[in-house]
């Protein structure tokens, strides 16, 4: 009891280490938190080339040309594009080679 009425320094820095700490926790899972969410959406990019990359391949062996559009695919392959945290760059040049694909995640 001497050493805190001694000095009022340690007795405020023994008050507010709690709250230090609490602070601290929170900053940390508020990063692990953001990093978690960019590595959301990276794979949710690589996720949907890869599919729709898939998707082209397999039109391409079974009907002897790529899908020429990207409403084509969606329509008759049931691919989902969330456009609201996608956007898609599908550019056919000729029906017998392969499409440029891009894949743009959006800032929320």
């Amino acid at each position: 009891m001497r050493a805190f009425k001694k000095n009022p320094l340690l007795s405020l820095l023994t008050a507010l280490t709690p709250l230090i700490f609490t602070g601290l926790v929170l900053l940390g899972l508020m990063l692990g938190m953001s990093n978690a969410d960019d590595a959301s959406r990276s794979e949710g990019v690589r996720l949907l080339q890869d599919a729709l990359y898939r998707v082209s391949l397999h039109s391409y062996a079974v009907n002897g040309h790529f899908p020429p559009s990207l409403a084509y695919i969606e329509e008759n392959y049931n691919i989902f594009i969330d456009r609201s945290r996608f956007v898609v760059w599908y550019d056919v040049f000729a029906s017998n080679i392969v499409p440029d694909i891009r894949i743009f995640a959006l800032d929320d």
